[in-house]
């Protein structure tokens, strides 16, 4: 350095110094690495390195626009319930074969994190493999690293899979004006993904685990615990509306339903176009048609249930536990009680009036361990009384966040599958299958196609502004953008000219092949430190004039570096899905290395292998 110094690269040793830096302030672990980022802006800004323009140039880069754009999508895909259908299959095409579930697990999260982030696949995905970890009396220490395994592998799929393909792609083109195209990884994924799931159930045993020292936390309660206890089952009903029924035509809230019998409409579900939908919201003001079926709650204990079908011409319809687990995504169950300076202590429980203010319904009442059984509307509310209330997840949610007189005691299960859109998920589908086709054969620029599937997602409903904006993870955008300027910062003061002719000069006559391996390496190495996609920053720009010094073409030189950025399967610290499943797992820092270091090294052999032939030099 010092000999640089003495030749005026004085702006190239200050770039390597904030390099290291940051490097080192990302191994202590004591400062968010979104903060790092932004400190790293203000180096480059105030040491002259780097004009105010180029130093937020992120700010007006159109991928970092794309991957928040992304996870939009993402967050549509979960609100939609598309996400929890492929769970849901899952459960029922495994059963309880565990070689199964590892296969189908892996082949889900794989398929599905080909379209949206890792991060929040397996976000999707973790109160799944819980789930099943019960059912089948298994340790999750068993499931959670094929988990983060196949997400990290999902990465490798498409372009838009993970922000490190799409830096890739980005410097790629910025340097040689070359591009990866839509499905560029995908035959390698598959690959590798197949691999994978080979490679897990070879090894699923090493992750077996004493039960001596496994501590377990308190299971949540779900729905169906809640019907158990609180007998529900016995009140609330289903009936099928005949075709001559008086209810035809007339809404809910003219029929006097409530005030002449004592009965709570929660919920209607009706056929349309071979397609079962469920109503939970605004079903007051609902015109009751012929073949609706009613799910109904009976407050009065008196009223004879069969006389008051046959008057109406309503036919009882069979209700189990099962169909409120199915319909979960949208109907929710909690537990709530009055807080200790609560206005509504004292007050007959139809004076609370919760439906007509939050569109729930009150259907059971435990006081001092005992379920109520009759007469509910007209208790007294007390302190510490419990009640049970059913409705739509989101309108539970407004409730929480807006009364001051109840608080939820806890979230059941079934508020990980919430899915406030579930109707509009074949329009969550089209839009998405249009983006795909937009990118595919480059009709548009990926980020306008990923903006339409965006606008299409709202104009049906899929997403709301709320949720989109909530859905945007600041922290990974501004570490992308913090970490840009040293890419740029390298190539304005001749930095990775530099770092290239050592790497030539080391190199000397070396094949190809060596080269790519040696380029994986690197990265392998330095994504052990630091995050994926500050991985992809930094060496994507050293590969492709690596490239172009050797006159070779730089494509599979990218694709090399992106394929290493994606393969953090080493440290739980490489990327935040290790990270997610690290606790659930109750895996030691070792497990990652003894599971994660074989597997990287396979994935090099096939990576440096494959890429030349799919991607000729």
């Amino acid at each position: 350095m010092l000999a640089l110094w003495q030749s005026g690269n004085q702006a190239l040793i200050l770039t390597l110094i904030f390099l290291l830096i940051t490097i080192f302030l990302f191994l202590q672990n004591k400062i968010r690495m979104d903060v790092i980022a932004l400190l790293v802006i203000l180096a480059f800004s105030v040491s002259g390195i780097l004009t105010i323009p180029e130093v937020f140039a992120g700010f007006s880069d159109a991928n970092i626009i794309l991957i928040g754009l992304l996870f939009i999508v993402g967050e549509g895909l979960i609100r939609t319930g598309v996400a929890y259908s492929v769970s849901e299959w899952l459960i029922k095409r495994a059963k309880n074969n565990e070689v199964h579930v590892i296969v189908l697990l892996m082949l889900s999260v794989g398929s599905l994190g080909a379209f949206m982030s890792s991060t929040g696949v397996v976000a999707i995905f973790i109160p799944v493999v819980m789930v099943i970890c019960r059912k089948m009396q298994i340790s999750p220490r068993r499931l959670m690293m094929p988990l983060s395994m196949a997400a990290l592998i999902s990465g490798m799929m498409t372009l838009i899979a993970t922000p490190p393909n799409l830096i890739v792609n980005a410097e790629l083109l910025r340097i040689s004006q070359q591009r990866l195209s839509f499905f560029s990884f995908t035959p390698i994924g598959i690959v590798i993904l197949f691999l994978g799931i080979l490679y897990m159930l070879f090894m699923t045993s090493r992750l077996t685990m004493s039960s001596v020292n496994e501590e377990k936390s308190p299971p949540r309660l779900s729905i169906l615990d809640l019907i158990a206890e609180y007998k529900i089952t016995e009140q609330m009903k289903r009936v099928v509306v005949r075709d001559s029924s008086d209810f035809i035509d007339n809404p809910i809230e003219i029929l006097g339903l409530r005030s002449q019998f004592g009965i709570n409409v929660i919920a209607i579900e009706r056929w349309k176009r071979l397609r079962s939908t469920l109503h939970v919201e605004g079903i007051g003001k609902m015109e009751i048609k012929a073949k609706d079926i009613l799910l109904i709650d009976m407050t009065d204990p008196t009223l004879d249930f069969e006389d008051f079908c046959h008057q109406h011409n309503l036919v009882p319809a069979e209700l189990s536990t099962i169909q409120f687990n199915q319909q979960a995504r949208l109907l929710g169950m909690v537990e709530i009680t009055p807080v200790p300076d609560s206005d509504c202590i004292g007050k007959e429980v139809s004076q609370l009036h919760l439906r007509s203010r939050y569109g729930i319904n009150i259907v059971g009442i435990k006081r001092n361990g005992e379920i109520l059984r009759s007469n509910l509307m007209q208790e007294n509310l007390q302190l510490g009384d419990l009640l049970l209330v059913v409705g739509a997840w989101k309108l539970i949610e407004k409730m929480r966040q807006t009364t001051k007189n109840f608080f939820v005691l806890d979230f059941p299960d079934e508020i990980e599958q919430a899915a406030p859109a579930l109707n509009q998920a074949p329009y969550a589908l089209f839009s998405i299958t249009i983006m795909v086709v937009l990118m595919v054969f480059n009709f548009v620029p990926n980020v306008i196609a990923a903006l339409i599937c965006c606008l299409m997602l709202a104009k049906f409903g899929c997403i709301d502004a709320k949720s989109a904006y909530r859905s945007l993870q600041w922290s990974s955008l501004i570490l992308i953008i913090g970490m840009m300027p040293f890419a740029i910062a390298l190539q304005k003061t001749g930095g990775i000219d530099f770092i290239v002719d050592k790497l030539l000069l080391f190199t000397g006559n070396w094949s190809t092949h060596t080269l790519l391996m040696i380029l994986f390496i690197a990265c392998a190495v330095v994504g052990l430190f630091i995050s994926n996609t500050a991985t992809a920053i930094l060496i994507s720009p050293i590969a492709v004039e690596m490239a172009q010094h050797l006159q070779v073409s730089p494509v599979p030189f990218a694709m090399v570096v992106a394929i290493a950025a994606s393969s953090a399967f080493m440290t739980p610290i490489s990327s935040p899905v290790n990270t997610m499943v690290m606790g659930l797992g109750n895996y030691k820092f070792s497990d990652f290395m003894k599971i994660g270091v074989p597997f990287t090294i396979i994935v090099m052999i096939v990576t440096v292998l494959l890429v030349p032939i799919l991607f000729p030099l």
